[in-house]
């Protein structure tokens, strides 16, 4: 790239009348540019076109039914012509929810440990560990989940019905404390275990963003830091986690995004059930994802397009949190460069 600066008459540039300046691209320069745009561009396309989809076939099903009925609904059953999200959408975000509580401080201390502590050998080794179980299909978490994970959770689930039962989210219905022999039944795929299962998944991405973000923090304010006598936790927390907090939030986002899809994992998993179910340790749980696989093969034009329907609402719901967690990043200072 070359900028042509104006020239002055001989007199001086009292006399002389504003000039336009001209930049110049160079070839591989605009190649670039209009390579980047093209990019961009194209995937703001498939954004439209994978809406614009949504929409026109959601179209009957919604208008046979009204929006409000199809957002306050809990039952599913298109061929009555009566059905909605109220239920499948509660489960996704409980389902979400869980996954982040519980993978959020994980990644975020795997993160930590990776850049800030563990070095040479070790680091290397938790970075490939990490991004191996990325590379993990989800039907292998689902199998996991379900043949190995629920097991050994039952008795924890347990435990806090008993002690925790006056808490709503942690009451189990049809359990009696007192009984010597518990109906483990009760416990089972259920949306705590869903989002154990989910979180394992997220852990991956949101550990290998946070610490991409953390390795990042200018070692100039590192160093200042450590001058002016700080320890390495009030190091990190003055100076990696400020300049990390937009990796944090991306990350965050990220695998939120990733649980409210997910689609066999929690298929393999859970009961479904249509119906509201905010005891998250009871039996019976559900998602927008898992009812559109579950109900995709057997279903009719109108079937299908009910499934098109909670599609769509799947599909806004996302749009809103990325686009809310875009606005968060950008007004944070992560990617600063420390000044010179």
């Amino acid at each position: 790239m070359s900028t042509l600066l104006p020239e002055y008459p001989a007199e001086g540039i009292d006399d002389a009348k504003p000039q336009r300046v001209v930049t110049t691209y160079a070839a591989v320069d605009r190649a670039f540019r209009e390579t980047s745009r093209g990019a961009g561009t194209f995937v703001l396309l498939v954004m439209v076109l994978v809406g614009a989809f949504l929409t026109i076939r959601a179209v009957k099903a919604i208008s046979s039914v009204g929006v409000v009925d199809f957002v306050t609904t809990q039952k599913w059953s298109p061929e009555t012509n009566h059905f909605g999200i109220a239920a499948v959408l509660t489960g996704s975000v409980l389902i979400a929810a869980v996954a982040l509580i519980v993978a959020v401080p994980v990644s975020l201390g795997a993160a930590l440990f990776m850049s800030e502590i563990a070095t040479g050998r070790v680091q290397k080794t938790i970075t490939s560990l990490v991004d191996l179980m990325a590379a993990v299909p989800s039907v292998v978490y689902g199998l996991w989940g379900l043949a190995f994970l629920q097991v050994h959770v039952v008795p924890f689930a347990r435990w806090l019905s008993t002690y925790f039962g006056w808490f709503p989210l942690f009451h189990v219905d049809g359990v009696d404390p007192k009984n010597p022999l518990p109906n483990d039944a009760l416990y089972t795929s259920s949306t705590f275990i869903a989002g154990l299962v989910v979180a394992l998944m997220t852990i991956p991405i949101m550990t290998s963003m946070m610490n991409e973000a953390f390795s990042r923090a200018p070692a100039g304010e590192r160093e200042g830091a450590y001058a002016l006598g700080a320890t390495r936790w009030g190091m990190i927390r003055k100076v990696v986690l400020p300049f990390g907090k937009g990796g944090i939030i991306g990350g965050v986002m990220l695998g939120l995004g990733r649980a409210l899809g997910e689609t066999i994992a929690i298929y393999l998993v859970i009961s479904p059930v249509f119906a509201i179910n905010l005891h998250l340790l009871q039996n019976g749980s559900n998602s927008v994802a898992a009812l559109i696989a579950l109900r995709y093969g057997e279903a009719n034009p109108f079937s299908m397009s009910a499934l098109m329907a909670a599609g769509l609402a799947l599909f806004i719901l996302t749009m809103i949190i990325n686009f809310t967690a875009s606005t968060i990043i950008a007004r944070s200072r992560s990617g600063a460069e420390s000044e010179g």
